[in-house]
């Protein structure tokens, strides 16, 4: 059972220090609002004997799990009444203990779905290992844990904690709770309380076109981004950073001609960076200081004749979002053309794959430490030898192992099932099974679902360059809170209108689309968007929403007018809004035009604001107050995008359960493990009962340099958590690379330049003709003479003059 996270040392004492300022500021604060009677727990002050022979009081019962030392007492030591609760931790080697509603019938309350409900108890402790744990009835699944609401802090004297639900899912009818204690320590309650939030919010009023409301609407906006984006990052500052490098150009690259881009939200306007080097198909990630650490990219492409692939960079960079300049770091340990990166929660980034310099497959993980600023040496960071492909998505759980989804960039997918849990510490990467269609998930999209606390991963689409069949239409879904997670089928995408070169027509059967973005939003959803029925061709014009509370999709969104395939991407801007770039096609065209797209959120009515944040630098299990202009239902936490290639492993949203002192003074719940939300800048919103977001206020996440060297602690309650996998893979012995045929692009190099892709295989309705195929090249626009370097082994020249059709 792993359930231990990495923490800087001195965590305990920093937050035995923090945890006893602010009981005492809450001692001293306001009593914080209730929802008024009634309340809906049986026996809250545990005066109720239980039945006769039970050593619980009625209506509680003795709750947790792991290897652990604890006693249950029920002591005249009360808050109000005659008994309260102690429960008491003496080793522990992972586990909780804590008092539970029992989860029947009887004493369970019963909710209704989509209402929030205000918990709260009194309590004492001598440690700040307790979290308020939620469990609900599912009318289908039965009992299930829900989540982790508050960590209170440390109070020797009686305080009062109190915290709101989320909006009860559907298919709860009841829901049961209690304070868990997870360290060793003391743990004294009494007096429970669940009241039912009263409030009915205003009802939504439109203030678009009825089409907008429902849909939402996208907008082409004047200015065309100056530099063939291939990389977006939002800053945190709020402007975005476009990477191009070479931009997929190989004239730019013999001209040496390197660049990126800001853009301004703010005015709209673009400024043109100078850049370094080749950043074309780099890796990147925000580091905890908000600084952009670009990684790798293209030291050369292609030969004419296809005998040598793209070649890797060992160069890295950080961008400072303030000077907007690039500055150098130590070179990698190798090159990684199109690599991973992954931040974790102690603030380093871990990065796997890619091409190295002769084209081969990088086998090495490299690690850069945040506290040296700079690449480890390969014999400081732990190796399995193993390669991941290109761009593998991996995604950081809550326990710091990381989960390989199965999406990724070109080619099959690693062996075994497809997607895997990668264990850094032990060094064993261990198979999940359930993904479908393994070998055909190039270019899908996987994300992790809101709220991060539930460890479900969706992975979108996809496709294959090799051998070229339609994209197809799988949604999968993982629970890596199961003790055996597997990915299970979700709904299909919805279809919409696909471009083949002859007009647009409905989607049919299976088709569905690869290179598709997958942006999460501060309402809660998915925005799906953009993609392509084959390889760099055949835009799908089609979006939806992707709700996680229902597993379904709602289709028949406003499009993108534009193509928005092969280096395309889609981001969540500060005020709400999408912001998409880029279309690359296979013949080597790149569309330079910038869509908004305004999602149906925004023309509900007037959007709550956060008038104040008392402080925007932010600590792990800290409690941080903010006002707003009238009441909310929920905020949260958005880790701002670094995106390529479908691709954003690092994107999530840490759900704040909120403290509400009254209608416009919110206390928000800072999660206490960094693995949900590794440190950084973070978009905070606040969303009203009707979606309707804020506009973002920046916030900062992390710890003192004090807690710079690590040390094993609890971690939060997780009671089934990824601990009954299969056996871990035998790890390959050492070596220098993996072989990867240089048409791993799915390109065939015998026609034009590096930067136009004549694909190996055409799509299956293209006959194997030379009619047929230069037919087809000549509707998708691609150059009327292509240079045939060397032989023809797709048949395009029969005139032998050495031009393809």
């Amino acid at each position: 059972m792993r359930l231990t996270i990495r923490r800087r040392a001195g965590r305990r004492a920093a937050l035995l220090a923090v945890g006893a300022m602010t009981a005492s500021l809450l001692l001293t604060a306001p009593q914080q609002a209730t929802a008024g009677p009634p309340n809906l727990l049986s026996n809250p002050g545990f005066e109720t004997a239980g039945a006769a022979g039970s050593d619980m009081p009625s209506c509680w019962s003795k709750s947790g799990w792991g290897d652990n030392d604890f006693t249950f007492s029920t002591v005249a030591d009360a808050h109000g009444g005659t008994k309260a609760m102690k429960v008491s931790l003496t080793r522990r080697v992972n586990g909780d203990r804590k008092a539970l509603v029992t989860e029947n019938s009887t004493c369970a309350p019963t909710v209704t779905p989509g209402k929030q409900y205000d918990l709260s108890a009194w309590y004492k402790s001598n440690t700040p290992d307790v979290s308020v744990t939620v469990f609900r009835r599912d009318t289908t699944a039965g009992w299930q844990y829900w989540t982790d609401l508050q960590n209170p802090p440390v109070s020797a004297a009686w305080a009062r904690t109190e915290v709101r639900t989320p909006a009860v899912p559907p298919g709860t009818d009841k829901i049961a709770w209690g304070l868990s204690v997870y360290g060793v320590g003391t743990l004294t309650t009494d007096d429970y309380a669940l009241e039912e939030v009263g409030a009915v919010p205003p009802q939504p009023a439109c203030s678009g076109t009825a089409e907008e409301c429902a849909k939402g609407k996208w907008q082409v906006i004047p200015a065309q981004n100056p530099v063939r984006s291939m990389h977006a990052v939002v800053l945190k500052n709020g402007k975005v950073l476009l990477i191009a490098g070479s931009g997929n150009d190989i004239a730019q690259f013999n001209a040496g001609t390197f660049t990126s881009a800001v853009y301004d939200p703010a005015n709209g306007s673009f400024k043109t960076i100078p850049t370094p080097v080749d950043m074309f198909c780099a890796g990147h990630v925000q580091l905890a200081d908000g600084r952009v650490l670009v990684m790798s990219g293209n030291k050369g492409y292609p030969s004419a004749d296809g005998s040598i692939g793209y070649q890797g960079l060992k160069d890295s960079y950080t961008f400072d979002p303030t000077t907007e300049k690039y500055t150098k770091t130590n070179d990698m340990n190798g090159g990684h053309w199109y690599p991973s990166a992954t931040i974790l929660g102690n603030g380093d980034v871990i990065s796997f794959g890619g091409l190295k310099e002769d084209s081969t497959g990088n086998v090495t993980a490299e690690k850069f430490s945040a506290a040296q600023n700079k690449w480890l040496p390969m014999n400081q960071v732990n190796q399995t030898w193993s390669y991941w492909g290109l761009y593998p998505s991996m995604i950081l759980m809550q326990d710091g192992r990381l989960f390989y989804s199965g999406s990724h960039t070109f080619g099959n997918g690693t062996p075994g099932t497809g997607a895997s849990i990668y264990d850094y510490d032990a060094n064993t990467i261990t198979d999940v099974p359930g993904l479908r269609n393994k070998d055909e998930r190039d270019e899908s999209a996987s994300v992790l679902l809101p709220p991060a606390q539930d460890q479900r991963v969706l992975t979108i689409g996809g496709g294959n360059n090799e051998r070229n069949p339609a994209a197809n239409r799988l949604t999968d879904i993982i629970d890596l809170k199961q003790p055996s997670p597997a990915y299970t089928a979700g709904p299909p995408i919805p279809q919409g209108l696909v471009d083949q070169g002859q007009g647009k027509r409905p989607q049919t059967g299976a088709e569905g689309k690869m290179f598709v973005s997958a942006v999460l939003l501060p309402d809660g959803k998915v925005l799906e968007t953009g993609g392509g029925l084959h390889d760099r061709a055949d835009p799908v014009f089609e979006a939806s929403f992707f709700d996680p509370t229902t597993n379904t999709y709602q289709a028949g969104l406003a499009t993108d007018p534009i193509p928005r395939t092969y280096h395309s991407a889609s981001f969540l801007m500060p005020d709400g809004r999408v912001m998409s770039v880029g279309d690359n096609p296979g013949n080597g065209t790149y569309n330079h035009n910038v869509s908004i797209y305004t999602p149906p959120y925004l023309f509900k009515g007037a959007r709550p604001q956060i008038t104040s944040v008392i402080d925007t630098q932010w600590v792990y299990g800290d409690t941080q107050r903010i006002t707003v202009n009238r009441p909310v239902a929920k905020a949260e936490l958005i880790r701002p995008a670094a995106v390529t290639h479908s691709s954003d492993p690092n994107q999530r949203f840490v759900d704040l359960p909120m403290t509400v002192v009254n209608g416009t003074t919110i206390d928000l719940n800072v999660t206490s493990n960094p693995n949900l939300a590794p440190p950084g800048w973070y978009m905070l919103f606040a969303v009203d009962a009707n979606g309707i977001p804020s506009i973002a206020t920046w916030v900062h996440l992390g710890g003192p340099s004090a807690l710079a060297a690590t040390q094993e602690q609890p971690s939060a309650h997780e009671h089934t958590f990824a601990d009954q996998l299969g056996p871990a893979k035998d790890n390959p012995a050492k070596r220098d690379s993996a072989p990867v045929a240089p048409s791993a692009t799915g390109c065939d190099r015998h026609y034009g330049t590096a930067n136009v892709c004549v694909p190996t295989r055409f799509p299956a309705e293209v006959q194997a003709t030379t009619k047929a195929r230069c037919d087809w090249l000549a509707s998708h626009t691609y150059p009327k003479r292509l240079k045939v370097n060397g032989s023809d082994p797709l048949r395009l020249d029969p005139d032998r003059d050495g031009y393809a059709c």
